[in-house]
């Protein structure tokens, strides 16, 4: 084992792709998967795009400096070869090109990542997906591998990862590359990459872009008011003791609970101890709150909801309605288009009512990217005549669109580009969308994929969110590894506002090898980590107060408490908040 480990570390950041540049044939080691036909091709044009800057972020590298620098990733990245390989005559979707993955043998536990572009033959109309995938040991089921949706005549990057869940390393392992109908041409440039993926430069970059994105530096310029013939004045208290803690950070961090994990005192302990929000896994649901026709019972969803009342814990609404036609119950699916909508109005008047201005967010109508139960029955219009009118019934809360896989680049179903357009034309119908939940159920997480999504996102200006975190790995130090990079890439990104996981403790997930703490109460190694980011991202300062009645420091956004103990003994508390701003927030802070 210490010999593979050595193995894949020397790896790091190389492409497992040998180059065969020179092959007589020009195919560069590519060769025809089903039925096609494969040449050779230049771009005398140069318009081959590069594989740029993030592919040595993802791969890592050499570990020496600050790997992380923009500058200097784009130093090192490839430049585009301008070669590729065409397959023509294609007979169905599933044929393409194959390439084996031959420098190093792909390790059990480490993440890979695939990077290149795709592209399409001009004589093909509309957009189509190009999946790239890895299969090892012969075929069977691909492990991984990315998804790109490409316009005619276009290229599209590939930015995927997979990870190979098995006790012994495999022995071979082939990269294929298909997904078009047939017929049509399908290219790929030679200079595709499969890397094992090096996370300490990134992790590197991701505190120093937290520091800047989410810290201030704060003057507290400290008096103390006095009483002097009936005038108030100000006297020095230089040298004074001063201790500053946060009570609050500006980005909070939440979990779902549900009702039978709230029986659990290990539960209800890590619950209250750990997170700032609530969200119920799936008590406020229309098939959970009436399974049966006309048998409407909130009792679950109230008891939750007073529960994190009586703890402070702000709840977001999750869901009013689901998309997803096989997560509708049974006797709304078997309605008439008339009755459905009478029974879409009901259930808005009844929930959206009951709880005004309670919940601080909805999710309006899940994952809308995957599903159109509503809108096939009752027209294009009706996802936005949902958000309008629970706007109209409760205008409090910010109303969201949720989905996911939006981060994973292997769904094209739910690229960022789609989400985008959602948004867009909801907006377009006049639906006050006000955030953007990504849901977050990773699997073998590559930061700079998470970060590429973001970016993509944010350009609509909106909050976004990780409304359903979670990952899944039985090895404990794997899945620490994951959800550190997703929270991390969450955390340290500008546009994102809150991050929820969907669960925290054994027998009480969704997906399972995801807690961080097991039945029994013991935190697992995701646990401690968590524990150590949540310490991490929380400021404290002591010190005396300087000879000019100044106080500095440089803390996370959020609330804090400042206590000033004064020479005669005396502790007195103020409260005050730390905004974002590029120059230092001056206070004065009288006691």
């Amino acid at each position: 084992m210490a010999f593979a480990e050595e193995e894949t570390t020397r790896y790091l950041g190389t492409n497992l792709i040998e180059s065969c540049g020179d092959s007589e044939d020009g195919l560069a080691g590519w060769a025809p998967s089903g039925s096609c036909t494969l040449s050779a091709h230049a771009d005398e044009d140069a318009s081959l795009p590069s594989l740029a800057a993030a592919l040595s972020a993802a791969a890592g590298g050499d570990d020496e400096g600050d790997d992380s620098d923009e500058d200097e990733f784009q130093q090192r990245a490839p430049r585009p070869s301008g070669r590729y390989v065409l397959a023509a005559r294609r007979a169905s979707d599933k044929d393409g090109l194959c390439r084996a993955v031959s420098r190093a043998p792909i390790r059990p536990n480490v993440t890979y990542r695939v990077a290149g572009w795709v592209g399409l033959g001009a004589a093909v109309d509309g957009s189509h997906a190009v999946h790239v995938e890895v299969r090892v040991d012969g075929g069977g089921r691909p492990v991984g591998g990315g998804v790109a949706v490409v316009e005619s005549g276009k290229w599209g990057q590939i930015k995927g990862s997979f990870r190979v869940d098995c006790d012994e390393p495999p022995r071979h392992a082939k990269v294929y590359v298909h997904g078009p109908p047939a017929g049509v041409d399908l290219k790929v440039t030679t200079d595709l990459q499969v890397c094992a993926v090096n996370k300490i430069p990134r992790l590197r970059h991701l505190r120093k872009k937290a520091d800047k994105v989410r810290k201030r530096d704060v003057v507290l310029k400290v008096s103390r008011r006095t009483d002097v013939d009936d005038d108030d004045t100000t006297a020095s208290v230089a040298g004074a003791h001063i201790q500053v803690v946060q009570v609050q950070n500006s980005v909070p961090i939440g979990s779902c609970i549900t009702k039978a994990g709230m029986q659990n005192p290990e539960y209800v302990d890590f619950f209250t101890k750990h997170f700032d929000w609530a969200v119920l896994e799936n008590e406020l649901k229309w098939y959970y709150t009436e399974a049966v026709r006309g048998q409407v019972s909130y009792a679950d969803a109230d008891e939750l909801i007073d529960f994190c009342d009586r703890h402070g814990k702000p709840v977001r609404g999750h869901c009013i309605f689901w998309a997803v036609e096989n997560s509708v119950q049974p006797w709304v699916r078997a309605l008439s288009a008339d009755q459905l909508r009478a029974a879409v109005e009901a259930r808005l008047r009844g929930l959206v009512s009951r709880y005004a201005g309670r919940f601080p967010h909805y999710e309006v109508n899940n994952e809308m990217l995957h599903g159109a139960f509503y809108q096939q029955r009752l027209g294009d219009d009706i996802n936005a005549h949902m958000f309008r009118e629970t706007a109209q019934i409760d205008p409090a809360p910010a109303l969201f669109v949720n989905d996911y896989n939006v981060e994973s680049a292997n769904d094209p179903n739910a690229t960022p580009e789609k989400y985008v357009a959602l948004v867009t034309d909801l907006q377009r119908r006049g639906a006050p969308v006000g955030g953007i939940g990504v849901q977050g159920h990773v699997t073998h997480p590559v930061g700079d994929i998470i970060c590429d999504a973001l970016d993509k996102l944010a350009v609509t200006g909106l909050p976004i969110w990780i409304t359903e975190l979670d990952v899944s790995a039985a090895d404990e130090s794997v899945r620490a590894d994951d959800l550190e990079i997703v929270l991390r890439e969450a955390f340290a990104h500008p546009a994102v506002e809150g991050i929820m996981l969907w669960g925290f403790m054994q027998g009480h997930m969704w997906r399972s090898h995801g807690q961080l703490v097991n039945a029994d109460g013991k935190y697992t190694q995701a646990g401690n980590m968590f524990a150590g980011l949540r310490r991490e991202w929380t400021s404290h300062a002591r010190g005396k107060v300087d000879s000019i009645g100044n106080f500095k420091f440089r803390g996370f956004h959020g609330t804090y408490q400042v206590l000033l103990t004064t020479p005669a003994g005396e502790v007195k508390k103020r409260t005050f908040d730390v905004h974002k701003g590029d120059a230092p927030l001056v206070l004065d802070m009288d006691f």
